[in-house]
């Protein structure tokens, strides 16, 4: 039996899933109330850079600390969408414990549909949101060490769709291989880049910049996924966030919160 384990990314006491393949995770818990739920401050962790990592606080307390045949990270507010219909909430409809077994069947990697900017690609649609000095660094420390990727790096002046939210389930020698890669150019982007010359909304770059590494690294390695869609828990204000996004990309206005 392959032993799964998903974990739900929260900063807060939120409904968790029932399925028993989902294991609720407190991300920056260090220094934190406890909210009754295992913290990525405990074992190897990096806890404390939760205000710039966002949730690879959980991925990397995963990697180092999870023993399991597949890995996965989903939101307290972003769920994979399987085919259970709606009874009390929308949780009776997130990805099961048995589409889970069936889908890595067939694959090794799960990955959210893949979210479309239509109007501009990739990189001009950073530049325009947010500020674009951590995404060129990451793309000076590719070249630099890992020469094999940049040329997938470039793509982002042409590419208009994602794999976004950092959302995925892998076999656990991808998770491996893609955690080493991962934290290894974040951790020399943090030695570029300082973190004081933003504010706390834009500091958050590098949980940003990893939405967009993921493609590079599973376009460069040549692997195979399934994807699957992704439901909100919560109502998205679309009109809003459409409006900032026109006046980020209009007016230069970058964003100034999430979504």
């Amino acid at each position: 039996m392959k032993k799964i384990v998903l974990v739900v990314a929260t900063h807060k006491k939120y409904e968790m899933p029932r399925y028993s393949y989902y294991l609720p995770l407190h991300v920056g818990k260090k220094g934190k109330d406890d909210l009754g739920y295992v913290g990525d401050d405990t074992g190897e962790n990096i806890s404390e850079k939760n205000p710039f990592y966002c949730e690879l606080t959980g991925v990397y307390w995963a990697w180092k600390n999870l023993k399991a045949d597949y890995i996965g990270l989903v939101h307290y507010r972003r769920q994979f969408k399987g085919k259970n219909k709606k009874e009390n909430s929308l949780f009776d409809c997130i990805l099961s414990n048995d589409e889970i077994d069936k889908i890595l069947n067939e694959t090794d990697i799960i990955l959210p549909k893949k979210r479309n900017y239509f109007i501009e690609n990739l990189y001009d649609h950073y530049k325009h949101t947010m500020y674009i000095e951590p995404l060129d660094i990451t793309g000076k420390i590719l070249k630099e060490d890992y020469p094999e990727y940049y040329k997938y790096f470039e793509k982002l002046h042409k590419r208009t769709s994602a794999h976004m939210f950092n959302m995925f389930i892998m076999k656990r020698e991808y998770f491996n291989s893609y955690c080493e890669w991962l934290f290894d150019i974040l951790g020399k982007l943090e030695k570029r880049v300082g973190n004081s010359k933003y504010d706390t909304f834009h500091a958050r770059f590098y949980g940003r910049i990893s939405e967009l590494l993921l493609d590079i690294w599973i376009e460069k390695n040549n692997l195979k996924y399934k994807e699957i869609s992704v439901m909100s828990m919560e109502k998205v204000n679309w009109i809003q966030k459409g409006g900032s996004f026109l006046l980020a990309k209009f007016t230069g206005k970058k964003y100034g919160k999430s979504f």
